[in-house]
């Protein structure tokens, strides 16, 4: 099984890790994607192509034919692992991270928060270029993963910003800089308000589909002309058919998890289609946002790891614990949106007080898969000021 990947280890201190899923697990996947037992195709329907009602049963074969014939997961693991990992316990969590110094002597520490449906290596391409100015850490959330399985209830954004900042001082950063996204925009929200003495800065990369929680995880701004108005409800309209996902994990997540980590094809379909449905709208396909080969290996470390079922926790967790995701920053903070509306500041920056805010057409919600240059170029012109 996956607990017996080299490297795995229960003692708190940082141990190096490798990825090495085991061939058995491998030759699990491959028998279980040959006796998929699909769905009869609905008269009327057949070739659909359109994600009106989720993901088309056509564009899913393709995807779980290439996964089980062509997909190399031993070439993309080596990948993988050409990265620095490390892995250790924290408040009795196991937590994977990418580690990556820098060459430069004085280089910040960056911390990189990912959120749902990813995982650390969706910073892959841009931990090298970032490497060069910056220590980089990238960790795996909690259930996430190689942060897994779990080892409690009640992992949570602020649970989650302790044990960040408790990995960072075991690494021997004691001040550093956070940037996230998704859930991980919410982390590095909880390190920047609860270890204001440790964070020199926070950046924050977000989608105009984000103006959708406007009044719900964030609140609605005062002031709004009509046009302003227009824009949030607009986004919030085009967002209600796909909040299905969002409502289950919220609720009811142990209903869900079975599914997921029982079938690959499952799992293949509840992440292709957020891929398809966040991503930049000019791009027709997740492969034409991210790349085949990066969709699969993502859905890869998710059925590997069963994170279906525990990642989903996390919203569970997160939406019971009653907390803010926005709050005034209390040090130097940076927002960048992809794939922007007019009415971004409005709804991101409340309070004004974001000193660093750029927009971009380009992108959606994956920028440093979508628009890794754009992500790093702004992250270098947040954080230059600040080293």
């Amino acid at each position: 099984m996956l607990r017996n990947v080299e490297g795995m280890t229960t003692d708190t201190n940082l141990q190096p890790f490798e990825i090495h899923v085991p061939q058995a697990e491998l030759d699990d996947l491959h028998e279980r994607l040959a006796r998929t037992r699909w769905p009869h195709e609905v008269p009327g329907s057949g070739g659909r192509t359109d994600f009106t009602r989720g993901i088309p049963l056509t564009y899913l074969r393709e995807l779980a034919d290439d996964w089980r014939d062509r997909f190399d997961w031993r070439a993309q693991e080596r990948s993988l692992n050409a990265l620095g990992q490390v892995v250790t316990e924290i408040d009795g969590q196991r937590l994977h991270a990418v580690h990556q110094p820098s060459s430069s002597p004085d280089a910040l520490p960056l911390l990189l928060c990912h959120g749902w449906p990813g995982d650390p290596f969706e910073f892959a391409g841009i931990v090298e270029p970032l490497a060069e100015t910056f220590n980089v850490v990238v960790p795996s959330l909690p259930g996430f993963g190689f942060s897994t399985p779990l080892s409690a209830t009640g992992w949570e954004v602020s649970r989650t910003a302790d044990a960040y900042a408790e990995l960072m001082t075991r690494l021997g950063y004691e001040r550093f800089a956070v940037h996230g996204s998704d859930i991980g925009a919410g982390v590095a929200g909880r390190l920047a308000a609860t270890h204001p003495d440790r964070v020199v800065g926070m950046h924050v990369a977000s989608d105009g589909a984000a103006l959708s929680m406007a009044g719900e995880t964030l609140p609605m701004p005062e002031n709004l002309t009509d046009d302003e108005r227009a824009q949030i409800e607009a986004v919030k309209d085009a967002g209600k058919e796909g909040r299905g996902y969002f409502e289950l994990q919220n609720t009811k997540p142990d209903t869900l998890g079975p599914a997921l980590v029982d079938s690959p094809v499952g799992q293949l379909a509840w992440i292709a289609e957020k891929l398809q449905a966040w991503t930049h709208p000019s791009k027709e396909l997740p492969d034409d946002a991210v790349g085949r080969d990066r969709l699969l290996t993502l859905v890869s470390i998710y059925w590997f790891t069963r994170a279906g079922h525990s990642s989903a926790r996390f919203y569970y967790e997160a939406s019971h614990a009653h907390l803010d995701w926005l709050t005034a920053p209390q040090v130097p903070s940076g927002w960048a949106v992809f794939g922007t509306r007019p009415v971004a500041r409005k709804v991101f920056d409340p309070w004004g007080t974001v000193t660093h805010w750029s927009e971009f057409e380009a992108g959606g919600h994956f920028p440093a898969l979508e628009e890794p240059q754009l992500l790093v170029d702004d992250l270098k012109a947040f954080l230059g000021p600040l080293t």
